[in-house]
C-alpha cells in the first residue's frame, strides 16, 4: 500500500512540474516606481471625488424649513496621501487628515422670513483607506478584483452669509451633520467605480494577445497572479510569439526563467532566451522573406556573380556547354529555426541555411550546380524606446560547409559574407527596428540607460519619463 502511495505522489509531483510554465517575460515595479505613480494616483482620486454628485436635501425643525441644492466640491486637499504595496494583496491608497471644500445653495423659511443664498462649507479630518486586490483574470490580464474602502470625516463646518446669522448658526448643526453623513456615504462608491471600472479599463490597454506585424503576434498573458511584496509588484508573463497563420503551433518553453534580484530602479524588464527564440521560431514557420531568398544576378554584387561563374565554369561545361552563358542564381533557405544564446558578454543568434547555386537556362527548369550549408552567427543588441523593444543585428561569424567541391569554397566565403552584410542583415534590421510593445499600460514611457546581459536572460532597468500621464487616457 505504501509503495502505491509513493508512486502516486511521484506522478503527482511530475504533473505539477509539467504544468508549471516558465515565464518568458517578467516585469517588476518597485517601491521607487510606486512613489512616481503616487502623484498621478492622487490627482486621479481628487478628480474622481470632485465629480461626486450630492442629492437635494430637505428638512425642518419646528418653524425651520430648509432646502439644500447644487452641492459642488470646489477643492480637495489630499495633503497626506500615500501609495504602497500590500504583501499578497495588491495596493493601498491611504489619505490621512485631509480636507474638502464645497459650496451649495440654500432656501430657508423661518416663520414669515424667507431667504436664499450660497453657503461655503469645509470638511476637515478626511481619512480614506482604500485597498486594491490585484489578480490575473481568465484572459491572463492584470485586473483589480476587489476594493476595500473605509472613509470618514471627523468634522464639518459651514460659513453663512446674510442677515439672519443666529438662525443660520443654529441651522448649521443640522446641515453639517447631514452633509458629513452624505459625504461619508459617497466617497467609497466613487472610488469603487474609479477602480473597478476606470482603472480596469486602463489595464485593458495592456496588450495580452496581439499582432506584431503581418507575420507574427505575441502572447503577453499572465501565467499566474501578480506577486506582491512590501518592496515590489512582480508580474510573470508568457512572453511568447506565435505565427498568425498557425496560432496553435508554438515553441515549448524549456528555457530558464529570468531572475530579477534588484530594487534600485523604478521598473525592471527581464526577458528569457525563450522570448527571443519563440519570435525566431514564429518568423521561421510563417515563411518570413529572410528565411527563403532567391537572388538573381541583378541582386548580387558583381564580384560574387563573376566568382560564381568562374568557379562553376568547368562543371557547367561538363553538364551542358549550352548553359555556359545562362544566368546564375543563389537560393538561400533557412533549414531550422534560429537559436538565441544570451551570456554576460551579450546576445547572439545562430542561423543555419542551405545555399544552392543554380543555373537558369531560358525557358527551362533551374539546374542545381551545388549545395552547401551556411552557418552564421549574429550579434543581437537589445534596446527600448518608449514602450517598444527592438533588436539590432550585425554579422559576427560566417562559414560554409559541403562535401563536394571543397576546394572552391575558400574563394566563395568572402563574397558570400559581403552579400549577407549588404543584403540580408539590412533587411533583418529594417524589420526589427519597428520593435514590439512591452506589456504596460498606455501613458507610461521609460528612459532606458543600460541593458544588462546575464546568463540566459536580458534585464532592462528602467525609469519613468518625468512627463508621463498615466490616467490621461481615461
Amino acid at each position: 500500500m505504501t509503495s502505491y502511495f509513493v508512486h502516486f505522489l511521484f506522478l503527482w509531483s511530475l504533473s505539477v512540474m509539467a504544468s508549471a510554465e516558465p515565464a518568458g517575460c517578467k516585469i517588476r515595479i518597485t517601491d521607487r516606481g510606486l512613489d512616481m505613480l503616487k502623484y498621478e494616483t492622487q490627482k486621479f482620486v481628487e478628480e474622481e471625488l470632485s465629480n461626486i454628485s450630492m442629492p437635494e436635501m430637505k428638512g425642518e425643525d419646528g418653524r425651520f424649513q430648509y432646502t439644500i441644492t447644487d452641492v459642488k466640491i470646489t477643492e480637495l486637499n489630499l495633503t497626506h496621501a500615500d501609495l504602497q504595496f500590500i504583501p499578497d494583496v495588491g495596493l493601498l491608497f491611504d489619505v490621512q487628515n485631509s480636507s474638502i471644500s464645497l459650496t451649495f445653495n440654500r432656501r430657508i423659511l423661518y416663520w414669515f422670513f424667507y431667504d436664499t443664498g450660497n453657503i461655503n462649507a469645509s470638511a476637515e479630518g478626511v481619512n480614506i483607506n482604500t485597498a486594491l486586490n490585484l489578480i490575473r483574470d481568465e484572459e491572463g490580464r492584470l485586473k483589480i478584483n476587489n476594493i476595500t474602502c473605509d472613509a470618514n470625516i471627523s468634522k464639518m463646518s459651514a460659513k453663512f452669509s446674510g442677515t439672519l446669522g443666529r438662525v443660520y448658526g443654529f441651522l448649521a448643526r443640522f446641515l453639517t451633520t447631514g452633509m458629513r453623513f452624505l459625504l461619508n456615504q459617497k466617497i467609497c462608491p466613487a472610488l469603487d467605480h474609479a477602480a473597478l471600472v476606470l482603472v480596469n479599463s486602463l489595464l485593458e490597454t495592456i496588450p495580452v494577445r496581439t499582432e506584431v506585424d503581418q507575420f507574427i503576434g505575441i502572447d503577453y498573458s499572465l501565467i499566474d497572479d501578480p506577486v506582491v511584496t512590501s518592496r515590489s509588484l512582480d508580474m510573470h508573463f508568457r512572453g511568447m510569439f506565435f505565427d498568425l497563420s498557425h496560432q496553435n503551433v508554438s515553441l515549448v518553453n524549456y528555457a530558464v526563467e529570468p531572475v530579477i534580484k534588484e530594487y534600485d530602479r523604478m521598473v525592471y524588464l527581464a526577458l528569457s532566451e525563450f522570448f527571443f527564440d519563440s519570435g525566431l521560431f514564429s518568423y521561421y514557420t510563417a515563411g518570413f522573406p529572410v528565411c527563403c531568398l532567391f537572388l538573381v544576378p541583378a541582386q548580387m554584387p558583381k564580384d560574387l556573380e563573376m566568382l560564381l561563374r568562374t568557379t562553376y565554369f568547368g562543371l557547367i561545361m561538363m553538364l551542358n556547354p549550352a548553359l555556359v552563358d545562362a544566368p546564375l542564381s543563389l537560393q538561400l533557405a533557412v533549414n531550422s529555426p534560429p537559436k538565441t544564446s544570451i551570456k554576460t558578454s551579450g546576445a547572439t543568434v545562430v542561423m543555419t541555411a542551405i545555399v544552392n547555386v543554380m543555373v537558369l537556362p531560358p525557358g527551362q527548369p533551374p539546374v542545381q550546380l551545388s549545395s552547401m550549408t551556411m552557418e552564421t552567427k549574429f550579434n543581437a543588441k537589445v534596446s527600448m524606446r518608449g514602450k517598444r523593444l527592438s533588436v539590432h543585428t550585425d554579422l559576427r561569424r560566417f562559414a560554409c560547409f559541403t562535401s563536394l567541391f571543397l576546394q572552391h569554397l575558400i574563394p566563395l566565403q568572402a563574397p558570400l559574407k559581403t552579400m549577407l552584410q549588404m543584403s540580408v542583415v539590412p533587411l533583418i534590421n529594417n524589420w526589427t527596428k519597428r520593435g514590439v510593445r512591452i506589456p504596460l499600460a498606455d501613458g507610461v514611457d521609460f528612459i532606458e540607460e543600460v541593458v544588462e546581459y546575464h546568463n540566459v536572460s536580458v534585464i532592462l532597468p528602467l525609469d519613468y519619463l518625468r512627463s508621463f500621464r498615466l490616467f490621461s487616457y481615461l
